[in-house]
């Protein structure tokens, strides 16, 4: 394995921190969450025409710039520094890689070149507070009724009468960016209860039946809505075979393991993501810091000349640099990614909490710039943790707490 980053990685991530470093400064964080869209749309059209930011990691044939998830990791070190509210996350890291594994020619065809352009945004529509078990983080995504279970609650899906197309019933919480998305992926249980099982839908912004409102959240950079499917039609995404006049899938995946594998792989991957982006925020937090403690005085003296203070920031700085190679190794092997996201969210926390502290009186007062770290720290973990579960379901799946008599009889 060769560590090194290429030229153009390092011209990528010099390029992005300069451009954030004008246009995303706190104050301009603050502006762009209080907007309708709850991010700034001229910086996101600059990232996407001139970075190529959203598409990264999608195809050349596709219209995007054909690098590795890896490279989007990179880049999303970047936007943690800044904090930058943005569809990105949502985009690249969740629906376009759902898209790439499911989507028929078509549907790649089709929305893949938009979604890599930046002129359409997308957002993953989970039933319940359940994104990280959906993504496979927390837990087994083929255990337990998170969308629903074929019974009354999440999203329901069935077959149109005249047999073109679906129709979507139900109400989800919690979707990330889906007040602003032009097109849902919407998780739903089709089926019935005896044959239940999950697929994705493709829904649009403007479809009859669709209200999507916005939230207030503890983090306003992780802006979030509350979507309602009141029988609004859907497009299935993929091809699986005839509907049949109760919704049941002959032929393909039915019982919709493909599904689920896909948005485990998703999850896999997206957790390198989340894991670099929290580095980046964990990273700006303590230089943060470390620069205001350089300036306070105290005594007659520089407070962070006092021993016990150096030595909470150089705990700090380890903590961040261990954070730093989980998060890349897990670029390099999305296998990983649930134990990188679960340090990298840990080390934010502690960062985050330290530099309240340290900023003294200033620094406990909820307008300081210290709290927007602070708000991404709590909003992730509740998002896509808590910490104590990716690092449960990562041992389960590496066996760690089996007894060596079963490993043996296996």
């Amino acid at each position: 394995m060769d560590a090194a980053f290429t030229a153009e990685q390092d011209e990528m991530r010099r390029t992005l921190r300069e451009v954030l470093g004008k246009r995303c400064g706190p104050d301009e964080v603050k502006a762009a969450v209080r907007t309708a869209e709850g991010y700034d749309r001229e910086l996101w059209q600059q990232l996407a025409q001139q970075l190529g930011l959203p598409g990264i990691a999608v195809a050349e044939e596709y219209g995007g710039v054909g690098c590795t998830p890896a490279d989007l990791a990179l880049a999303c070190e970047e936007t943690g520094r800044a904090l930058l509210p943005s569809p990105l996350l949502a985009t690249a890291a969740l629906c376009a890689p759902l898209i790439t594994a499911l989507g028929t020619p078509a549907q790649r065809s089709a929305l893949l070149p938009p979604l890599a352009a930046g002129t359409l945004t997308a957002a993953l529509a989970v039933p319940g507070p359940a994104l990280a078990t959906a993504l496979g983080l927390t837990g087994d995504n083929a255990a337990g009724p998170w969308s629903g279970g074929g019974r009354a609650g999440g999203v329901q899906a069935r077959a149109a009468e005249d047999g073109a197309g679906w129709r979507l019933y139900g109400e989800v919480p919690q979707v990330l960016d889906g007040h602003s998305a032009g097109l849902l992926l919407v998780a739903a249980h089709t089926g019935g209860f005896a044959r239940s099982r999950t697929l994705l839908f493709l829904v649009r912004q403007d479809a009859p039946g669709l209200v999507a409102s916005r939230q207030t959240t503890l983090d306003e950079t992780r802006p979030q809505a509350r979507i309602e499917l009141r029988d609004v039609s859907a497009e299935l995404l993929g091809d699986r075979g005839d509907h049949g006049d109760h919704g049941d899938l002959d032929g393909g995946e039915a019982d919709g393991s493909e599904v689920l594998a896909a948005l485990a792989a998703t999850g896999r991957t997206a957790s390198a993501v989340l894991a670099a982006e929290a580095v980046g925020a964990a990273a700006q937090a303590l230089a943060r810091t470390v620069d205001y403690v350089q300036q306070r005085e105290q005594f007659g003296r520089a407070v962070g000349s006092f021993q016990a203070v150096k030595h909470r920031l150089a705990d700090l700085y380890v903590r961040v640099q261990a954070a730093r190679s989980a998060a890349y190794y897990a670029a390099w092997d999305p296998e990983q990614g649930g134990l990188a996201l679960a340090q990298a969210l840990e080390t934010l926390r502690v960062t985050a909490g330290e530099a309240i502290q340290l900023h003294g009186g200033i620094g406990f007062t909820w307008e300081h710039d210290a709290h927007l770290y602070f708000k991404r720290a709590a909003a992730d973990e509740l998002l896509f943790g808590p910490v104590h579960r990716l690092r449960a379901h990562a041992a389960d799946r590496a066996d760690l707490f089996t007894p060596q008599s079963r490993k043996v009889a296996v």
